[in-house]
């Protein structure tokens, strides 16, 4: 050892109790869709993931900083700090970001809590999400596909920061549901409101169908990569056409997130009427996963 580094470790003796990564994960978009703004990219596509720190797990029980989006990012940013910029980063990575972080603070078993089906009864059961992990990460993304009439559509990723604010939107919703089941609002004032939290529902759909769309090719083989000619196509086209696209736009959102995990009945629960077998959907509740 040499002596800078001696007097590296007795000026600093805390240092070596740091923390380190716990472990190291591929990302299943490969960073395809990131620039070296938001990730710092490695040879070997593995990233470390080192645990929440005291600070990090505070900030994910704080109400507004998880409203605002800005715990999230800044704990993703602590923990895998090849992320310079994690409020670009694409839906079909968010989940696998979670999980690993969650792993890396805790463990690979997590404790579910659930409601049974048909008798809707609260249960829990412990789930080893290292194996969900293994599974979001081998995905194979699909970014475009035909319709039925022969257009091409290619699809870009959502970012963060636009689900973040289709998060605040829906729950600006419900605060308007809320407030129209209230008696003391007049008939007149709950049209009002149910009209607006309509608009609200449509512009948060159409946006998020908007972002996804890049490109749309002909069968003539043209091409349209401009946003707004895109946005003015959604806008103006049959409506079962924009279903269509919508369709199979979720469908390939949903092919990264993590699958519902099949559990077993036990005897007693099939006596009062629950199925045999039952899938429960794995849910990112900052309130009880990183918990």
């Amino acid at each position: 050892m040499t002596e800078n580094n001696t007097q590296s470790q007795e000026s600093k003796p805390l240092e070596q109790f740091y923390r380190q990564p716990a472990i190291y994960i591929s990302l299943p978009s490969k960073g395809k869709w990131y620039d070296n703004t938001v990730l710092t990219p490695t040879e070997n596509g593995e990233y470390p993931v080192y645990p929440m720190t005291a600070k990090d797990e505070m900030l994910m029980k704080t109400p507004d900083a998880l409203m605002g989006g800005s715990a999230t990012v800044d704990v993703i940013q602590s923990c895998m700090p090849n992320f310079k910029n994690a409020w670009e980063i694409v839906n079909f990575d968010l989940d696998a970001i979670l999980v690993s972080i969650r792993i890396a603070t805790y463990g690979e078993q997590m404790t579910v809590k659930y409601t049974l089906p048909i008798v809707n009864e609260e249960s829990e059961t412990v789930v080893n999400i290292s194996a969900l992990l293994e599974d979001v990460k081998n995905i194979n993304i699909q970014d475009e596909f035909t319709t039925k009439i022969g257009l091409k559509v290619k699809i870009g990723p959502l970012r963060y920061r636009t689900m973040n604010r289709v998060q605040i939107a829906q729950f600006e919703q419900e605060k308007i549901y809320s407030n129209v089941n209230m008696n003391t609002i007049s008939d007149e004032e709950k049209s009002k409101q149910f009209a607006k939290s309509y608009k609200i529902l449509n512009d948060i759909n159409f946006t998020m169908l908007s972002d996804s769309v890049i490109e749309i090719e002909t069968p003539q083989g043209q091409k349209a990569t401009d946003r707004q000619e895109i946005k003015n196509f959604l806008n103006n086209c049959d409506a079962v056409l924009v279903k269509e696209i919508e369709d199979k736009v979720a469908e390939i959102r949903r092919s990264a997130q993590m699958k519902a995990v099949q559990l077993k009945a036990t005897d007693e629960q099939v006596l009062k009427g629950v199925p045999a077998t039952y899938k429960i959907p794995l849910t990112f509740d900052n309130s009880n996963f990183f918990g």
